[in-house]
């Protein structure tokens, strides 16, 4: 902060194993309150950072849970750990599972204090990087595909995600190999 950048905090508890998603709420919490507290203790402002914690679901082993109890217990979690002023994205699933968990998230009716927003990682980048493949003829694919995360995210962040984003891709696709795009590699 002393040199002008902005701290992100990344506690995250991985989806890998078998876990049951009342086990990481529990780590969450516990991880979020820590880091919390340690950065407190540090004198960090809080204010100037952004948290990227995960959202509490089940391990990837286990069976999945409806977007409406990964909401659920997230913001639960968040409320009993994590500042009001600080804000937070999330990440730790599937671009699909993230955009989903965050729109319902955004939709949920209560105090939320932070701004819930997305990671550029998780949320917009595998389908970019599967488009492009590093294949020369794929860089207009790209940004077709990029676009197409952004709009979906947006939307999610303003509770309007409707659904797969990925069934629009043909769509702009087209749009977009009909503008001129400059290299952007």
């Amino acid at each position: 902060m002393e040199n002008g950048l902005v701290p992100i905090v990344e506690p995250e508890i991985l989806v890998d194993g078998s876990h049951e998603f009342n086990r990481c709420a529990d780590v969450t919490d516990c991880i979020l309150a820590a880091c919390c507290k340690a950065l407190n203790d540090l004198h960090v402002l809080l204010e100037g950072t952004f948290s990227k914690p995960n959202m509490v679901t089940p391990g990837s082993d286990s069976p999945k849970v409806k977007p409406e109890v990964v909401v659920e217990y997230t913001v639960r979690t968040l409320h009993q750990t994590v500042p009001p002023a600080v804000p937070a994205l999330s990440g730790g699933q599937s671009e699909e599972e993230a955009t989903i968990n965050l729109n319902a998230m955004n939709k949920l009716k209560g105090k939320k204090p932070w701004s819930l927003a997305f990671s550029f990682g998780c949320a917009l980048q595998q389908s970019t990087l599967k488009a492009w493949a590093g294949k020369e003829e794929n860089v207009k694919k790209a940004p077709a595909a990029f676009h197409v995360r952004c709009k979906a995210n947006s939307e999610a962040t303003l509770c309007a995600y409707k659904g797969d984003a990925n069934c629009y891709l043909g769509l702009f696709k087209f749009r977009i190999n009909l503008t001129d795009l400059t290299d952007p590699f």
